[in-house]
């Protein structure tokens, strides 16, 4: 499966569940580690879990592997790595202090 088609799966996963503010960043020309970022915020730690685990089973469903994740239910980041997609789900307060998009596109 191509790295966009992958990019949309996981995106759709996060607009399904209601992620508040979900956004892609293409980094291909910026990092080697991976092709897309994804960027969403939870309403609550509860959530962002709830969203990990709606993304995790989306990639299974899809046959996407190998996911790792990092972070557990009580944390306010938790990233589901994909491989060529890496998906950080933050709340909100901590979105705006690491402030992911300014450092990967500072153009948003």
């Amino acid at each position: 499966m191509n790295t966009s088609k992958m990019k949309d799966i996981v995106f759709e996963s996060l607009i399904d569940i209601k992620a508040v503010d979900p956004i892609a960043i293409d980094v291909q020309k910026l990092s080697s580690m991976t092709d897309y970022m994804l960027i969403a915020s939870g309403t609550s730690n509860r959530h962002i879990q709830a969203i990990s685990e709606s993304v995790i089973d989306g990639l299974k469903f899809n046959k996407i592997k190998p996911v790792r994740v990092e972070g557990s239910i009580g944390d306010d980041w938790i990233l589901v790595d994909a491989g060529d997609v890496i998906v950080h789900l933050m709340t909100s307060q901590a979105r705006d202090f690491y402030d992911l998009e300014g450092l990967w596109d500072p153009d948003l």
